[in-house]
């Protein structure tokens, strides 16, 4: 089958990108390369892809032009593009037209692919809010920008596949880490701060906030479950992470333990829209699709500082 990633350069999409690859699918991405965080890492994420044979595509989608350069030939989109996480530097009109208004210009684009199977939209566990330990069935009540524009764009994707103009799901994705995680994030931040004698930002009451942290492999393996499953899939919601809770506390130890070192910490103010705890209730996906993630924290976390050595 041929597969369009957006989001492609990213952390999780170039994974899936490349596990689509060795799987013997046709693999096509697109990326508008964001100085969110370092363009360098990016360009080496899809210098990597390149190398595999897998094509991808610089532009935009929040502009209507973007689709113009998208192959008319695809089965399969994974749609990652988004506007990540919570940050101060993020303004709202940066999550609306990158979560919202190029989701909505990619589902116009879609509409015209006569051989489209299934569209599948990347969502998160912010959609439920403060606490996001809950069936899909449960009304989302997010706290933060991301949350809302993550959820908006949602369901503009089911609202298409209600309307039977084309089949489509959403995977809410849980605590993601593992190589090439973004700079910003947890456990990048953790190994850096750890090997480099830098002090790491502590958001206050931090430490106690619990987490489904889940290696990417897991993810991924999430993800992809979907294909060949498009009528159990279509207008359907999936959680995807691990059951297993850790603290952010946890975290920090676990990676203390392998660097053989203490993290030195810089207090800072709670953070608002920061949520408390989300622990993954993956009954639908694990009945479904078959899911089953079975990385250990000590184990994703070891694969992580493997990759990072090597940056």
């Amino acid at each position: 089958m041929k597969i369009l990633i957006t989001g492609i350069a990213g952390f999780i999409g170039s994974h899936v990108a490349e596990y689509l690859q060795e799987s013997g699918h046709e693999v096509v991405g697109i990326d508008n390369f964001s100085d969110y965080y370092p363009v360098t890492l990016k360009n080496k994420n899809a210098a990597t892809l390149r190398t595999k044979g897998i094509e991808v595509l610089h532009a935009d989608l929040r502009e209507t032009t973007a689709i113009s350069i998208l192959p008319q030939d695809i089965n399969y989109i994974f749609h990652f593009a988004a506007q990540p996480g919570i940050a101060a530097t993020s303004t709202f009109e940066d999550y609306l037209t990158n979560n919202v208004i190029a989701t909505q210009n990619l589902l116009s684009y879609a509409l015209q692919l006569s051989s489209l199977q299934l569209f599948v939209n990347i969502g998160t566990s912010s959609i439920y809010g403060l606490n996001a330990t809950f069936p899909e069935t449960v009304a989302p009540k997010p706290a933060s920008h991301y949350g809302v524009t993550k959820l908006a764009a949602e369901q503009l994707v089911l609202c298409s596949s209600r309307l039977n103009q084309l089949k489509a799901c959403s995977l809410r994705l849980y605590s993601v880490y593992g190589s090439r995680e973004r700079p910003d994030k947890l456990f990048t931040k953790l190994l850096d701060c750890g090997l480099n004698d830098k002090t790491f930002p502590l958001f206050e009451g931090s430490l106690s906030h619990l987490r489904s942290f889940t290696h990417v492999s897991d993810i991924v393996k999430g993800i992809t479950s979907v294909i060949g499953k498009e009528a159990v899939c279509n207008g359907e919601i999936f959680n995807i992470g691990t059951e297993a809770e850790y603290t952010t506390q946890q975290g920090v130890d676990a990676v203390e333990k392998l660097l053989n070192t203490k993290i030195k910490f810089e207090k800072l103010p709670p953070r608002s829209g920061d949520q408390q705890r989300t622990k993954a209730d993956i009954g639908k996906a694990r009945e479904l699709l078959n899911y089953n993630p079975i990385v250990t924290l000590e184990e994703g976390v070891a694969e992580q500082l493997a990759w990072f050595r090597n940056l």
